[in-house]
C-alpha cells in the first residue's frame, strides 16, 4: 500500500522509550530515532507528549488506556455472621433503636390510656383495683414477639396502644420480607474475595504491591500525572522495595500469577492476555484515553504516507478484522463463564429502606396524639361525673388531669391502682332491675348467678350474698323476691 522494503531488528536495550530526569536523555526505541538508527518503529508505542517532542507519530491506528491486571479472586469462604449481611450496619442499629422506642411508647401510652386500665377479675364487680397488662417489661416482650414473627399473648385494648401496635406490625412486615429477599440473593450469588476494585481502592492500601513496565509510557503517565490519586501511586511505586516495576510484559503478567501483585498496563495488552489466561482478570476501567501509533524521526517523509495508509484500512475495516483475529481467534480464546465472574449482593441500607423508619416514627406520634385525647376526654368526663355526684368529693377538671398525670409518670409504680369511687358506685348494693327471671341453682351449690350491673347479664361468681329483692319498680310482673332459701317467688 505505500510500497517500501524493510527490515526489522530489536531494540539493543529492550525498552520502548523514557526520559531520565536527572539527564535529559531517551533510551529505547525512541533513542534509536533520535539518533536515526531506525526509520520506523513499530508496535505498541504510545502517542504522549514528551515523546512527541523528540519524534513524529502517525495517526493512531489503535485506542487504549491504563487498567489493571490482578488475579481472578479466590471465592469468600462462609463467615459465621453472614447472615447479617443482608442489612447494613446501620440498619440493624435502626432497628434496634426502633424496638427499644416503640416499647417504651407503648409503655407510656397504655399507662395515659384509660382504656387500658380494667378489671383483673371480671367475676368480682365490687373490686377496687384495676390493672394495666402492658408493664415495661411486658412492653417489651409484645415488640420482641411481633418482630420475630412469633405474637404474645398481650393484646392492646386503647384505640392508642392499637395504632401502637399496628404500625409496628407493619413495620415488622417491611424488615422482614425485605431481609429474607435480600439473604436468598446472599445466598445464592456466588461472592468473591475482591480486595480492590478500582484505581482508588489501590491507592489507598499497602498491602497489595502494584508497579507498570520499566521505561514504559504507562510509567511516565503517572510520573507525570496531576491528579492526586495518581501522584500518591506513583510515591509508592517509586519508594517501594524492592522494585516494582518490570522489565517486559511478560515478566509483570508472571508476576501477577504469583499473587499479591496489581500490573498496570495497557488496555490492548491487558485484553489480549486475559483472553488466554482465565487466572487473570481486569480490575476497573480505564484510567486514561490515549492511542497507538508508528513512530518516525523527526521530518520523516514516509510519516504522512503511513497516516493515509491507516486512514484507509480504519475505513474499510481492516484494522479491527485484524484485531478480531489476533485479539479473539476463537482456538486461544478462554472459555470464561460470566456468570463465575464476582457478583456482588449489596446490603439494603437507609437509601433502600429507610421510608418504613419515616413511617412508624408517623404511626408513634399519631398514636401519642390518640392517647393525649383519650386521656384528656377520660379526665373530662370523670369530672362531670363528679359533679352530678353529691356522694363523691369535688374536683376540678386540672386537679382530675393532674392526679391521674401524675400517676401515669411513676414509670416504676405497680401494674395495679385503686378503682375511683365513681368507677365502682354501680357496685353499690341497692335496688335494680332484673330483666329476666334469675335461674338461682340451690342453696348447696358451690357457685350462684349474680347479676352484672353495666350489662343486665348473670355471672357465675362464687357462693356469696345474692342479689336483694328488687324494689320500686313500676311494673309488678317484673317484681321478684329472693328468699333466703333461694327460691324465686
Amino acid at each position: 500500500m505505500v510500497g517500501f522494503e524493510y527490515r526489522i531488528e530489536l531494540v539493543p536495550d529492550g525498552k520502548y522509550g523514557a526520559i531520565d530526569l536527572e539527564t535529559g536523555e531517551w533510551n529505547g526505541i525512541v533513542r534509536q530515532l533520535m539518533d536515526k538508527r531506525a526509520d520506523l518503529a513499530v508496535g505498541s508505542m504510545t502517542i504522549n507528549y514528551a515523546r512527541e517532542s523528540v519524534i513524529d507519530f502517525t495517526k493512531p491506528f489503535m485506542n487504549l488506556g491504563i487498567s489493571i491486571l490482578f488475579k481472578v479472586p479466590t471465592s469468600q469462604q462462609t463467615r459465621l455472621f453472614s447472615f447479617m449481611n443482608p442489612l447494613a450496619m446501620d440498619i440493624w442499629l435502626y432497628v434496634l433503636s426502633a424496638y427499644v422506642l416503640v416499647s417504651i411508647t407503648m409503655f407510656v401510652v397504655a399507662r395515659f390510656s384509660p382504656y387500658e386500665w380494667h378489671n383483673p377479675h371480671p367475676c368480682d364487680i365490687e373490686n377496687e383495683t384495676v390493672e394495666n397488662q402492658f408493664s415495661l417489661a411486658n412492653s417489651f416482650w409484645f415488640t420482641i414477639g411481633t418482630l420475630m414473627q412469633q405474637g404474645s399473648d398481650l393484646n392492646p385494648k386503647a384505640t392508642s396502644t392499637r395504632i401502637v401496635g399496628g404500625i409496628w406490625w407493619f413495620f415488622t412486615l417491611i424488615i422482614i420480607s425485605s431481609y429474607t429477599a435480600n439473604l436468598a440473593a446472599f445466598l445464592t450469588v456466588e461472592r468473591m474475595i475482591t480486595p480492590i476494585e478500582n484505581a482508588e481502592d489501590l491507592a489507598s492500601q499497602t498491602d497489595i504491591p502494584y508497579g507498570t513496565l520499566d521505561s514504559g509510557s504507562t510509567m511516565t503517565f503517572f510520573r507525570d500525572s496531576m491528579i492526586e490519586t495518581y501522584k500518591k501511586m506513583w510515591r509508592f511505586m517509586e519508594n517501594r522495595k524492592p522494585s516494582v516495576f518490570v522489565p517486559t510484559y511478560d515478566a509483570g503478567i508472571k508476576r501477577v500469577l504469583e499473587g499479591n501483585y496489581a500490573f498496570l498496563m495497557e488496555s490492548t495488552m491487558l485484553d489480549y492476555t486475559v483472553q488466554r489466561d482465565c487466572n487473570l482478570t481486569q480490575i476497573g476501567g480505564l484510567l486514561d484515553s490515549k492511542g497507538y501509533g508508528i513512530a518516525t524521526p523527526m521530518g520523516s517523509p514516509w510519516r504522512d504516507k503511513i497516516s493515509l495508509a491507516i486512514l484507509e484500512m480504519q475505513e474499510k475495516g481492516e484494522i479491527q478484522m485484524l484485531y478480531d483475529k489476533w485479539w479473539k481467534n476463537t482456538g486461544d480464546i478462554c472459555t470464561r463463564n460470566e456468570k463465575g465472574k464476582e457478583s456482588k449482593a449489596n446490603s439494603l441500607d437507609v437509601d433502600n429502606i429507610g421510608g418504613v423508619f419515616v413511617v412508624l416514627l408517623c404511626g408513634l406520634a399519631f398514636a401519642v396524639i390518640v392517647a393525649i385525647f383519650e386521656f384528656c376526654y377520660n379526665s373530662k368526663k370523670n369530672a362531670l361525673t363528679e359533679k352530678r355526684s353529691p356522694s363523691t368529693p369535688q374536683q376540678s377538671l386540672c386537679s382530675e388531669m393532674g392526679g391521674e398525670f401524675c400517676f401515669a409518670l411513676r414509670c416504676r409504680g405497680s401494674r395495679q391502682r385503686p378503682a375511683l369511687r365513681r368507677q365502682c358506685s354501680k357496685c353499690l348494693t341497692g335496688a335494680t332491675y332484673v330483666p329476666a327471671i334469675l335461674d338461682i341453682p340451690p342453696h348447696h351449690s358451690q357457685q350462684h348467678r349474680r347479676l352484672n350491673p353495666t350489662n343486665g347479664l348473670t355471672q357465675t361468681c362464687p357462693e356469696e350474698t345474692i342479689v336483694r329483692a328488687i324494689e320500686n319498680s313500676t311494673n309488678e310482673t317484673e317484681r321478684y323476691t329472693v328468699r333466703e332459701d333461694f327460691e324465686v317467688t
